[in-house]
C-alpha cells in the first residue's frame, strides 16, 4: 500500500499514572508529520482479560491517517511503547503502555511480524466499544463494530472513565 491510510490504533495502561500515559502517548503518536489524528475515542476502565492478576486497565481507540508503510507504523508504536518504559515479560502482563495496529487501510497481513487486522481485536470489548462510540459506522471484518463489541465476553467489564 503506498500514499495516506486510515489506520485504527488500540491504547492501553495499568501501570503508572494510566491517563496521563494514554494523553502523552496519542501526541506522542501524532508528532511526526506523517501520523494525523482524525478521531479519538472515549477512554474505558477495563478488567484484564488473559494473563496474571494485574491492576484494571485504561483503554482507548484512535483512528489515524498515516503516510507510513504498516511495518514503519509498527516500529513507530513500538518507540512510543519504549518511551513509556514499556516491558514485554509476561504475556497479557501488566503494561505502562500498550499500542496495537488493529486496521491498517484493507490490508490483510497474517505474518508472525505484523498481523492485520488485529487477531484478537473482534472479541475485545476494550478494543469495540471505544471504537464504536468513536465510529459508529466502523466494521471490522465485514461485521459492524457494535455488534461484535455487543457480543464479546469482557464487555460487563467495561466503564466508561470520566478522568481523562
Amino acid at each position: 500500500m503506498s500514499g495516506t491510510v486510515r489506520s485504527v490504533l488500540a491504547l492501553g495502561s495499568n501501570l503508572g499514572v494510566s491517563s496521563d500515559t494514554l494523553v502523552l502517548a496519542v501526541a506522542d503518536l501524532v508528532e511526526p508529520d506523517d501520523v494525523r489524528l482524525h478521531a479519538v475515542s472515549p477512554v474505558v476502565r477495563t478488567k484484564p482479560v488473559g494473563g496474571p492478576e494485574q491492576p484494571d486497565y485504561l483503554n482507548m481507540v484512535i483512528e489515524v491517517e498515516t503516510d507510513l508503510g504498516p511495518y514503519e507504523l509498527l516500529a513507530h508504536c513500538q518507540a512510543v511503547e519504549e518511551k513509556y518504559h514499556r516491558k514485554r515479560i509476561v504475556r497479557w502482563g501488566p503494561r505502562t503502555l500498550d499500542i496495537d495496529i488493529i486496521t491498517y487501510g484493507s490490508l490483510v497481513s497474517d505474518d508472525e511480524v505484523l498481523t492485520i487486522p488485529h487477531p484478537r481485536a473482534a472479541s475485545r470489548a476494550f478494543v469495540l466499544q471505544p471504537w464504536a462510540w468513536m465510529d459508529a459506522g466502523a466494521r471490522l471484518a465485514g461485521r459492524p463494530v457494535a455488534e461484535l463489541a455487543a457480543e464479546a465476553e469482557d464487555l460487563a467489564g467495561l466503564v466508561p472513565f470520566e478522568g481523562v
